[in-house]
């Protein structure tokens, strides 16, 4: 049998009561909605007061990290490289980051989640990582101002935008 490229078998992001905020499982290890909430909570219990990076449980290698009041999790395969979990925990994590512009909180993430969404499926496709670079991911994720039609943007940001169209014009 050849190399398997699928290392991820999930992506979570618990709240700091155990509660989903986000996840997707790459696999069918955990069939049912029910198990996987299940998964959840024991992967909180067993995290929420440790203070290592790097767990075993049913089986998987979780390595997680916290922020604020959200939990991070990468899972994979008991047999997978841990540096290759936690640096794509860490890829992850740090495009997270700049997207929520350093302030990754609940809230925060809520308001920005299609972009975190859509952070997780640059990152991993199919429990196959795809991309370790946040720089990377960011450019095919965030939107850029001016790429947004008028019609679309709030007076905020039409007023920012002829701001900088005034400031420009005054500076040549």
């Amino acid at each position: 049998m050849g190399p398997d490229l699928v290392s991820i078998k999930a992506l979570c992001i618990l709240d700091n009561d155990g509660a989903r905020v986000f996840s997707k499982y790459y696999d069918d290890h955990f069939p049912t909605q029910k198990e996987k909430q299940e998964f959840e909570k024991s992967l909180f219990k067993k995290t929420n007061q440790t203070e290592f990076e790097i767990i075993v449980i049913d089986g998987l290698t979780v390595v997680y990290r916290s922020s604020v009041d959200l939990l991070f999790y990468i899972i994979g395969p008991n047999d997978e490289n841990e540096l290759l979990l936690m640096n794509t925990l860490t890829t992850f994590y740090e495009t997270v980051s700049a997207i929520l512009k350093k302030n990754v909180e609940k809230k925060a993430l809520f308001e920005k989640i299609d972009s975190i969404i859509l952070a997780a499926d640059e990152l991993i496709e199919g429990g196959v990582i795809m991309e370790v670079d946040p720089g990377n991911i960011l450019n095919r994720v965030v939107i850029k101002q001016e790429e947004i039609p008028f019609s679309e943007q709030s007076v905020t940001q039409v007023l920012q935008t002829a701001k900088e169209g005034l400031k420009w014009s005054l500076l040549r």
